[in-house]
């Protein structure tokens, strides 16, 4: 696949010249349903897994929330499918119930759900989540002097407090002899957003700048001045003449989406110290997992073949939520990693 983002509106440096070296290249992954082996970069596939290493289950607690029966990954797989059965089948009236529209099969097996699962007493295994090779992902470096050329991502199917947690591993594909061929997988999970579709990936290089939030105070003033803004003429809507550094975080700075590297999004909290809990050392952004690609406020960053799709009415396209994720009712989830060493541990950032 090659997928495209959009040129940027204009060229923000010419505008606001001290911007310039603090760009930074992040790499956009622009997950796509397919059917990904484990020796695919890919988002929710198959892992390439050592069969000496036991697969890493989460201790919890796993505290019942007192509202949604637990569920199987298999019975969201089976949701998803009797879902896209129900839209690709003929019906008489749209206003009919979905309820009414399952065949025996299909009622039998939404019953069974809406049952739920019991609710996991112990360890969890935990999910496949992203696998990256390095020969895939431009700018995905090892931490330190490693020298893995794989990073898999995993995480717990349940809120920790606020958000399912992961872990990392580095490998080096050389090392790998034997493979594991059946991982486990959890009985139980808390939210359907949790089990990514299988997607694989068509990395890009783009560029991007600080959040206005990471900004110093004379630069932030300075993309709040609309007179600055006006000498690009018609590439920045006068709409944006109340609030324009508004423009400047939707379009110019940072990417929606998932990504490597780059710069860190904000708004739910303002910027925080990131050093790492083992030697103190300050962060980089390592990967970004996202349950849109894009929304309202960053629909510029669409890719240009996604675009056609954007004034159709509801549905949005399939390229807007491709993994099928929902983190934290439509935030990200950002992993930084300690650039000293891989064995260091990771920080996990919602935003």
């Amino acid at each position: 696949m090659s997928i495209a983002t959009p040129p940027r509106p204009l060229d923000v440096t010419a505008l606001f010249p001290r911007l310039a070296p603090l760009a930074r290249t992040a790499t956009r992954l622009h997950p796509r349903p397919g059917s990904p082996t484990m020796h695919d970069s890919s988002v929710g596939g198959p892992l390439l897994w050592p069969a000496d290493e036991p697969w890493p289950h989460c201790p919890g607690p796993h505290v019942w929330d007192g509202r949604n029966p637990a569920l199987s990954p298999d019975d969201v797989r089976w949701e998803r499918h009797i879902r896209a059965e129900l839209t690709g089948r003929p019906c008489s009236d749209p206003n009919l119930p979905l309820a009414a529209r399952y065949t025996p099969q299909e009622a039998a097996i939404a019953k069974r759900i809406k049952a739920g699962r019991p609710w996991p007493d112990g360890l969890v295994a935990m999910l496949p989540l992203a696998q990256l090779y390095v020969r895939d992902i431009p700018g995905l470096r090892p931490p330190g002097q490693s020298e893995a050329d794989l990073l898999q991502v995993l995480w717990c199917p349940f809120d920790h407090p606020a958000n399912p947690t992961t872990t990392l591993r580095w490998r080096s594909t050389a090392e790998i002899t034997d493979v594991l061929d059946a991982p486990p997988e959890p009985s139980a999970m808390q939210f359907r957003g949790y089990l990514p579709e299988p997607c694989l990936l068509a990395p890009e290089e783009i560029t991007e700048y600080p959040h206005s939030l990471e900004l110093s105070k004379e630069l932030q003033e300075e993309l709040r001045d609309w007179s600055r803004w006006q000498a690009a003429g018609a590439a920045v809507d006068s709409s944006y003449s109340v609030a324009p550094d508004e423009f400047y975080t939707g379009e110019l700075s940072v990417a929606p989406g998932w990504k490597v590297g780059g710069w860190t999004r904000w708004g739910l909290t303002d910027p925080m110290p990131r050093r790492c809990p083992e030697c103190g050392t300050d962060t980089d952004p390592l990967l970004t997992i996202a349950g849109s690609e894009w929304n309202a406020g960053t629909q510029g960053w669409a890719p240009e073949e996604d675009r056609a799709n954007l004034t159709s009415p509801l549905p949005l396209p399939a390229s807007q939520k491709p993994t099928g994720l929902d983190i934290a009712r439509g935030s990200n989830l950002q992993l930084h990693a300690c650039p000293v060493s891989p064995d260091h541990p990771h920080i996990e950032l919602i935003q």
